[in-house]
């Protein structure tokens, strides 16, 4: 009988030391000191630095970035907390929109706010109310009309959304044209 994937997985968790000379421990630390954040970046960096299989290369950087996205999650969790708990679910769906943008959107939660990333930014999500999120947009450039307002450093611009009506297409649009800019 055939070991299930769950077995699979569990066997080679165990083999990491022997096979690869150091415990996972002890690799996502390497990672973490690495810089690298990318899974393509990390298992180069395990691959070509330290000669680490393609196999093991793949799960120690799977198990490294699960670490930063448990973190990533608490943080999230902490901002829709209590009285913004009823925000989360307008976080999910422009999350949702955001990652249909293209596969290099990065998440970068921070302890009030979520920064939507390629190579530089191009939004931000905060939980600015109990009732509202306001949805910066790296728009430098644009006169603020209507809806889309004068905002910050980080971000030129910002939507204050309050529904899921309230992203509409035009807000789509803006945070569309925002990504296209930071590539």
């Amino acid at each position: 009988m055939a070991a299930s994937p769950d077995d699979q997985l569990a066997t080679m968790l165990a083999n990491i030391p022997e096979k690869t000379g150091k415990p996972l421990a002890e690799w996502i630390a390497l990672i973490k000191q690495s810089g690298h954040e990318k899974h393509g970046a990390i298992m180069k960096f395990l691959k070509e630095e330290h000669g680490v299989t393609h196999g093991f290369a793949n799960l120690i950087t799977a198990k490294s970035r699960e670490t930063e996205a448990d973190a990533e999650v608490d943080l999230v969790a902490a901002q829709y907390a209590d009285a913004k708990e009823a925000l989360h679910p307008l976080y999910e769906e422009i999350v949702a929109f955001a990652q249909t943008l293209g596969g290099d959107v990065e998440l970068a939660p921070k302890k009030t706010s979520v920064s939507l990333r390629r190579k530089k930014q191009f939004a931000l999500i905060t939980p600015a109310t109990k009732t509202r999120i306001d949805l910066g947009l790296a728009l430098k450039g644009d006169d603020p009309q209507g809806r889309l307002e004068a905002y910050n450093a980080m971000c030129s611009h910002r939507v204050r959304i309050e529904t899921s009506a309230d992203f509409d297409d035009e807000v789509k649009g803006w945070m569309t044209e925002a990504y296209s800019r930071s590539g």
